[in-house]
């Protein structure tokens, strides 16, 4: 989850999807509410932390940390210099995880069908937005967070992306690296009251309409293909926390296209190993989960 966090365009919440574990983070986080005050007043601090699945959480946390400060100059490096077959491995990351959520859904019906293209088309119109720029005030900090962290949970929406749009992407990574412990903890109060929030919302839809939910869920999934096609065009550019340069806005081209325009070869052949190697590792982690 945290490395899929760090890419702008993949979802840290579609990791917890294809691992299964996504109902268990958010019943997990959702009892930790004021009902928890009673439980540490009655039964003290270690029924509490078994209440809240302590033990979880902490090792879920623990990874994603873990990932986020090892992994993350990895995939950076490696978006820099080898971006299409990083691309091309979480394209089929995603395609096969819509095909295992799809395999979830008991029953197709015109009411399923409608949402799994409002979906389509709600996550397809967040990936063509223009980004904004807003200030890096407290308050916008704050909003920041508790935006990106629903994004950072919800399969299919990528929390960074959600930063990049609103212009905060450069300023909480020049936080994090400066280790300013203002914005830092801005946005982690943030991010905090989002995850409190949203968690209730989605595990009570999960609960309610699983079926309707999961088929949304796997629209929202589906309209992302276009933010992580392989073979793009950079038409503007950011600076980012070190001062690089790097895409901001960028069309999608097709392979043939790719080679006239940028000059370069569309490395075909790694492309489709990286998406077959992405259409395996769930394979192979559905079969995980099964057996």
């Amino acid at each position: 989850m945290g490395a899929a966090d760090v890419v702008p365009g993949v979802s840290g919440g579609t990791i917890a999807f294809i691992t299964g574990i996504l109902d268990t983070l958010l019943n997990s986080v959702r009892k930790i509410n004021p009902s928890l005050i009673d439980v540490i007043r009655k039964q003290g601090l270690k029924a509490a932390f078994i209440h809240v699945n302590g033990t979880f959480l902490g090792v879920l946390l623990a990874g994603i940390l873990t990932s986020i400060f090892t992994l993350a100059k990895l995939i950076s490096w490696l978006l820099s210099h080898h971006p299409i077959p990083v691309w091309s491995f979480f394209f089929g990351l995603i395609i096969i995880s819509v095909i295992h959520m799809l395999k979830q859904v008991q029953g197709i019906t015109p009411a399923r069908v409608i949402l799994f293209i409002a979906g389509i088309l709600f996550a397809w119109a967040i990936t063509i937005l223009n980004p904004i720029a807003l200030q890096p005030t407290y308050l916008n900090i704050m909003i920041a967070g508790s935006i990106a962290i629903c994004a950072m949970v919800l399969p299919g929406i990528s929390g960074s992306f959600i930063l990049l749009l609103m212009g905060l992407y450069t300023p909480i990574l020049g936080a994090v690296k400066s280790l300013d412990v203002a914005i830092i903890m801005c946005f982690a109060c943030g991010a905090l009251f989002g995850i409190l929030t949203f968690s209730h919302l989605l595990s009570a839809m999960l609960r309610r309409w699983h079926d309707a939910t999961l088929v949304f869920l796997t629209g929202l999934m589906l309209g992302t293909l276009g933010k992580i096609w392989p073979w793009k065009q950079t038409l503007t550019w950011r600076t980012n926390s070190r001062g690089e340069q790097v895409p901001l806005v960028q069309e999608n081209l097709l392979p043939n296209q790719f080679l006239e325009v940028t000059g370069h070869e569309p490395q075909i052949v790694f492309a489709v190993a990286a998406m077959l190697a992405g259409i395996m590792l769930v394979w192979g982690l559905e079969k995980f989960a099964a057996d």
